[in-house]
């Protein structure tokens, strides 16, 4: 058997054996929960289901996994970026944060929505519904000057 054949059985039976190590889900029932950001700040419906559609997969504890998830290794790349995502922001936790770091990630929030660099390009690709218009983007910024400072 050639080098070639070896290299290429050895990459095949490699892609084989890590469809078998899936990372763990990112989902919790109830979608809102206790400490979700509209218990502790209030929110129009409106806005809270934008934030819903097209924030709560990569930044809360519950995402909606498209099929391909279930493919080594974009399932770990994936797990990886809702990994950090929750790091940086997480709505379903948002009421435990203190009031200066709640404060902080707002002000992040109106920056990312404003200046355009979330959702990821990455993630658009695939999911356009989660593009944030120009109708979704005053409706967040309204909402965040009702807040306290």
């Amino acid at each position: 058997m050639s080098t070639k054949k070896k290299i290429l059985l050895a990459v095949v039976a490699i892609l084989v054996i890590i469809q078998f190590i899936q990372p763990s889900k990112n989902i919790a029932l109830p979608l809102i929960t206790d400490d979700d950001i509209s218990k502790k700040y209030a929110i129009s419906e409106d806005v809270h289901q934008i934030l819903i559609k097209k924030c709560y997969d990569c930044h809360s504890n519950n995402t909606a996994y498209p099929w391909y998830y279930n493919i080594q290794p974009i399932a770990w790349w994936m797990a990886h970026h809702i990994e950090e995502g929750k790091e940086e922001l997480n709505f379903s936790t948002f009421k435990t944060y203190p009031d200066k770091k709640a404060a902080h990630k707002l002000e992040e929030l109106g920056e990312a929505v404003n200046e355009g660099w979330m959702p990821l390009d990455s993630y658009l690709w695939i999911h356009h519904e989660a593009e944030i218009t120009e109708a979704d983007r005053t409706a967040i910024n309204a909402w965040l000057k009702t807040l306290p400072k």
